[in-house]
């Protein structure tokens, strides 16, 4: 197995889709986390503080992922189709452009990749059951499916090649919760941060944990997340007391119709059910 160097507490790092939500926040959250932060989207980025540097890229070029992943203690990597999309598009980006970041990290030597995956992973599972990391995935839609497979990648580059890997199944990462659904699901902003600070410092070879607060309704497990430091310590169900009603199933909510899926494929554009293509 390939020996990489040991992970730097502070030292200097790559966040990808750094533009979005997720990566907005953390930049801010854990500024001091970091000595130098290299920041990588398909967006410009302006706005960079004293110890950032920004790059614009797109997940589907490995040859200028490969040049500017080096000299890194860690990538944090947040990029990619954010939700449900046609399916060619998802893999082009979504895995095919993770398999880069991995790659790039095991030929430069980085020790460790910091994945955000989705709770989409598992989208149809019931809203009756605990669902814990070591149970199959089962994808609410084909977004979910893209995110599971780069868990898979992440697993390989753990097993094969030494890589460092955390893989956190983000819950529904908003200033406050605002559905049914979200009342299980609320992933606030102060536990993002301490679950990807767990991810960051914590001693692992591979882990997969879900993000995701401890809401007193949640639907995941936080055992994993916990024994690598991870200790959400918000609640749903004291922010969203006005909230009303009760999440449709499975936990995928509307993310697991059959519609959600299909009205996104480009190749029923002029089919949006799938009738047609399903005709002998």
């Amino acid at each position: 197995m390939t020996r990489l160097h040991p992970l730097t507490r502070h030292g200097r790092w790559a966040m990808t889709g750094a533009a979005g939500n997720v990566g907005h926040h953390l930049r801010g959250a854990l500024a001091e986390r970091f000595e130098h932060l290299l920041l990588l989207d398909t967006a410009e980025i302006s706005d960079c503080a004293p110890h950032e540097s920004a790059v614009r890229a797109d997940l589907r070029d490995f040859a200028l992922l490969r040049d500017v992943l080096t000299d890194l203690d860690g990538i944090i990597h947040l990029g990619g189709i954010p939700d449900e999309a046609d399916f060619h598009d998802l893999v082009d980006v979504n895995i095919t452009g993770s398999f880069h970041v991995l790659e790039a990290a095991r030929i430069n030597r980085v020790p460790r990749v910091v994945y955000a995956s989705s709770n989409r992973a598992t989208g149809f599972y019931p809203t009756t059951q605990s669902v814990n990391p070591d149970l199959p995935v089962r994808p609410d839609g084909l977004y979910g499916v893209s995110k599971a497979a780069v868990e898979a990648l992440g697993r390989l580059y753990a097993d094969k090649f030494g890589l460092q890997v955390a893989c956190l199944r983000i819950g529904s990462f908003e200033p406050a919760p605002s559905t049914p659904r979200e009342l299980a699901t609320w992933l606030s902003p102060d536990d993002c941060t301490r679950a990807f600070r767990a991810a960051l410092d914590a001693d692992y070879g591979f882990v997969t944990f879900y993000a995701v607060s401890d809401n007193r309704g949640r639907w995941w497990d936080l055992e994993a997340g916990r024994a690598i430091g991870f200790d959400p310590r918000n609640d749903a169900a004291e922010v969203g007391t006005r909230i009303a009603g009760s999440p449709t199933e499975p936990q995928g909510g509307d993310f697991a119709s059959p519609g959600y899926t299909l009205s996104r494929q480009r190749h029923l554009s002029n089919d949006p059910t799938g009738t047609e293509s399903s005709q002998p």
